[in-house]
């Protein structure tokens, strides 16, 4: 188990814990604060019947890989061996901010990740929709 030091994820807010799960498309785990994975909840809740058994299978599967985290009394988390098992992940890891949440990533599968050469073509080819992007919130 790694201790880590999420203090930069707590800036500001008061969090009733955290949720970690595995993703479902990388080899990274997911970190939410509560009330974030909550938001999470309702959102699946909304697309997804637990009265048809395919949609039970997927909620199994999904809530399989997920874990209940709390800060200790120096405010570090301790990551469960398991989920870290599940991802190959060992001693060197990386936190990488996204949006909502936190990844976590062992830093050899980070490493291999291959990220957008042309950056700046993807971002006018997703944002550039409009003159002017953050007007249209």
């Amino acid at each position: 188990m790694i201790h880590a030091d999420v203090s930069f994820f707590l800036k500001g807010a008061e969090v009733d814990g955290f949720v970690l799960k595995k993703d479902i498309f990388q080899k990274c785990l997911l970190l939410y604060p509560r009330a974030e994975w909550e938001r999470q909840e309702v959102l699946l809740r909304k697309r997804v019947s637990s009265y048809k058994r395919e949609e039970v299978a997927f909620l199994r599967q999904f809530y399989r890989g997920t874990a209940e985290l709390f800060l200790d009394a120096s405010g570090r988390l301790l990551l469960p061996a398991r989920l870290m098992d599940e991802v190959d992940m060992d001693k060197d890891i990386v936190f990488s901010g996204l949006d909502t949440r936190v990844e976590i990533w062992s830093l050899s599968e980070w490493e291999s990740l291959s990220f957008e050469e042309n950056f700046e073509s993807l971002a006018e080819k997703l944002l550039g929709q409009s003159d002017n992007f953050f007007d249209n919130e």
